[in-house]
């Protein structure tokens, strides 16, 4: 960049910028948060709440966090759902209709989801196959717009018709990542790529497992574990980056897809969804820097540094303990 345009920007920083007390004075939110930390109500819902703080006297103080969809405890989930291979389904209905469904009503779902596991015609060789991407969630943005091109009526935002897109994206998204990743691997990585026809007697995230693996087999206990991560991740409410984007587009009146292609745009960052990559990379510079074996005082120093912004990518950011679940932690 030109070195004068720097300078001009550098003295804008000075010139625009708005002392913190006004936003107190004028009642101005700053992003998703209060003046005192605690979150901005963006909507009126019942759909998903987490709660990280409680008041005590007026003041905010951390709290061990509870994830809730529908006023259930995403953990009381969890544990009464333990072997149940179509758990996240389950939470997927919860939160599309608002209550957990019956014996005959899950059935439905189930099927409606596996009937749409199937990508259009041709659309694996010519969209995935045929445009490599080095990164995923870059590739999914595109994907997802691709989607609309094969809707008959994409632009269609009645309830159940945008009711109707959503399911899909829910049982096509999966299988589009997991052969996204696998076009990767081909293209970028030099690796073997291996493409499986979908199973239509897996759950969602049996399909994944199975899509992913070279010979398509996984245990009991890692689809277990996977089940539990896509209930964990299934939605925030309205008051994340993510799905607060998908709000704000969606209140347009445009289509489904362009509001998911946004949301996922805003999950990328590496302080929202892509701090799984920034974990990655930390936890492997922290096991270079100090082993796996270090005393509890070297990991603390070592943390410390990453706070001081003196390691790492010098943020001052622990990535990956940024959700309010965390704000109080179990360690002295």
């Amino acid at each position: 960049m030109d070195q004068n345009i720097k300078d001009c920007f550098k003295k804008s920083l000075d010139e625009t910028a708005i002392p913190g007390e006004l936003y107190k004075k004028y009642s101005v939110k700053k992003g998703l948060r209060n003046e005192d930390g605690t979150g901005v109500l963006v909507g009126l819902t019942n759909i998903s709440d987490v709660v990280g703080y409680k008041k005590v006297d007026g003041e905010k103080v951390d709290d061990y966090g509870t994830l809730y969809y529908r006023g259930i405890n995403v953990k009381d989930i969890i544990e009464n759902g333990k072997g149940r291979r179509f758990l996240y389904e389950e939470v997927c209905f919860l939160i599309l209709f608002g209550y957990l469904p019956n014996r005959e009503e899950l059935e439905h779902f189930k099927k409606m989801i596996s009937d749409r596991y199937t990508l259009p015609e041709r659309y694996l060789e010519l969209n995935i196959l045929g445009y490599p991407e080095k990164n995923l969630m870059n590739k999914l943005q595109r994907e997802v717009l691709m989607l609309y091109s094969y809707d008959d009526d994409p632009d269609n935002v009645g309830v159940l018709e945008t009711l109707d897109k959503g399911i899909d994206l829910i049982a096509k998204i999966p299988v589009i990542v997991s052969y996204t990743y696998q076009s990767k691997v081909h293209h970028f990585d030099k690796g073997s790529m291996i493409i499986h026809h979908q199973n239509y007697d897996y759950s969602i995230a049996e399909q994944i497992l199975y899509l992913l693996r070279r010979d398509g087999t996984f245990s009991n206990k890692e689809a277990e574990v996977l089940n539990t991560a896509l209930i964990l991740h299934a939605d925030h409410g309205g008051g994340n980056n993510s799905t607060f984007t998908n709000v704000v587009i969606s209140s347009t009146g445009t289509d489904i897809y362009s509001a998911i292609s946004g949301a996922i745009g805003s999950l990328k960052g590496p302080k929202h969804g892509g701090a799984n990559l920034a974990v990655k990379k930390q936890m492997e510079l922290v096991i270079n820097e100090i082993g796996i074996q270090a005393s509890e005082l070297r990991i603390r120093q070592i943390v410390q540094d990453i706070l001081d912004g003196d390691f790492n990518d010098h943020t001052g950011l622990i990535y990956g303990i940024g959700h309010a679940v965390y704000t109080a932690c179990p360690i002295p």
